[in-house]
């Protein structure tokens, strides 16, 4: 797929969206839900096998810019490969800026720094972690947890997918299976909204480090006029393309909605545009979310959905990397299967997907998992789609991964009596603390 031609996308079974392209590129952060435009291809991507070789024929094929925002951006092959695209990106030219998380890339900074610097690829990474005791600052265990790709303002890539290699784990090394995981290749209305997110968080990030020094270098400066223009060239701001917003309803129908989680104006879109759609299920609601800890108002809709006859189904890990987050989601498996909910375990390999889909015409891909991390404090996003052919795409996926998981039976639990009210209590005591210490209020 190159950046001059479409991906072979959806085009059939969606109606136009009431939002125009333009009020969706100026209205769009403002609206607390989806807002969906009309005029978008959608391409589901699984794994980085699928995701990686796309983005890398659209870099290379890039003419002025490229933005891409990651969690984990690793010194692996797959790291190698999108980096090697990058680089030879802005050596011909092209801007290139890419933006890390300082926790998540941590171990690959160094190699990051080494691979981009001569190249000109402008490198920002979004709050650093230069000593362990760095976490425990105000905002510090708020990460960027984004995965966007953007090139030339004309095609876009969301979805939940680190730059690293399917079969490596962090923590648990090379595995034999692939992680389960899914982006979307986008075109349309809905890549600026993604653009310019991307553009934000590069842009906060590589302010939030580097601003104090320039303005200290400023005031040092006998030139500062000099200095203010190379400021501005580093960021090399450039406004959206009017052409990329003119396209037509009737060529590409599917309606799509870009939605981010902050800790601005965006807190709770993300959780109120599932909730919405939850809410309207009238025959299935299938979801799968590696980490899943709900809060009342999310766990109450999807209990009032299965008791009025909607066919609910989780999938969530089988096989588990953080054991905290498997105990979080399991002192709900009772509460939920009471109330008529299936819960599925996935067992082949690490699960990282975070998708879901609504009947026969609402679907999501992105980074945002289930639970208060990603709720309530990670930078987020993800992409709605409204549109039959995807959602069919997307339900055969979950089927597939359905039918190589394990189906948990209330039989099997062993939270019920004091030793599970103990558990539901020690999980819910701990994801308390962890918010207050994160400057979360309220109740969750």
């Amino acid at each position: 797929m190159s950046a001059g031609a479409p991906p072979p996308g959806r085009r059939a079974g969606a109606a136009q969206g009431p939002h125009s392209a333009s009020a969706l590129l100026h209205n769009w952060y403002d609206h607390p839900r989806a807002l969906f435009c009309g005029g978008n291809e959608v391409r589901l991507l699984r794994g980085g096998d699928q995701l990686f070789p796309a983005m890398c024929e659209a870099i290379a094929a890039a003419r002025t810019e490229v933005w891409l925002a990651t969690y984990i951006f690793h010194d692996d092959a797959a790291g190698r490969l999108v980096a090697d695209a990058l680089v030879a990106a802005a050596r011909r030219g092209v801007r290139v800026h890419v933006v890390v998380d300082g926790f998540g890339s941590k171990a690959s900074l160094p190699e990051l720094t080494q691979w981009f610097r001569d190249a000109g690829v402008e490198l920002a990474v979004f709050r650093p972690v230069k000593r362990w005791w760095t976490l425990l600052q105000p905002g510090q265990l708020r990460r960027l947890h984004q995965k966007l790709c953007v090139v030339d303002q004309a095609l876009g890539f969301v979805g939940g997918i680190n730059i690293i290699d399917d079969c490596n784990d962090l923590n648990h090394g090379f595995c034999d299976t692939p992680r389960l995981d899914f982006a979307v290749a986008l075109r349309g209305p809905v890549v600026a909204p993604v653009q310019q997110t991307a553009r934000a968080m590069w842009s906060r990030a590589a302010f939030g480090h580097d601003w104090p020094e320039e303005m200290r270098a400023l005031a040092r400066s006998s030139e500062p006029v000099a200095r203010v223009r190379a400021l501005l060239r580093r960021l090399r701001m450039t406004p959206p393309l009017k052409s990329q917003l003119a396209c037509s309803d009737a060529e590409r129908p599917v309606r799509a909605a870009f939605v981010v989680r902050d800790n601005l104006r965006q807190r709770r879109a993300i959780e109120r545009s599932y909730i919405d759609a939850l809410r309207r299920a009238r025959t299935r609601i299938d979801l799968v979310s590696p980490y899943f800890y709900p809060g009342h108002l999310f766990r109450r809709t999807l209990r009032d959905a299965a008791r009025r006859g909607v066919q609910v189904r989780l999938l969530l890990q089988g096989k588990l990397d953080y054991r905290i987050a498997g105990l979080a989601a399991q002192v709900l498996y009772d509460e939920l299967l009471r109330h008529g909910v299936r819960i599925f375990e996935y067992m082949p390999a690490f699960l990282h997907a975070k998708v879901a889909l609504v009947d026969d015409d609402w679907a999501t891909v992105g980074s945002s998992n289930i639970d208060p991390l990603s709720l309530l404090l990670n930078l987020e996003a993800n992409v709605m789609v409204r549109d039959h052919d995807f959602t069919r795409e997307l339900a055969a996926e979950f089927d597939a991964a359905i039918a190589v998981s394990r189906e948990v039976q209330s039989a099997q639990l062993r939270t019920r009596g004091w030793w599970g009210a103990l558990r539901r209590g020690f999980v819910a005591w701990g994801a308390h603390v962890y918010l207050r210490v994160a400057g979360i209020t309220g109740r969750y």
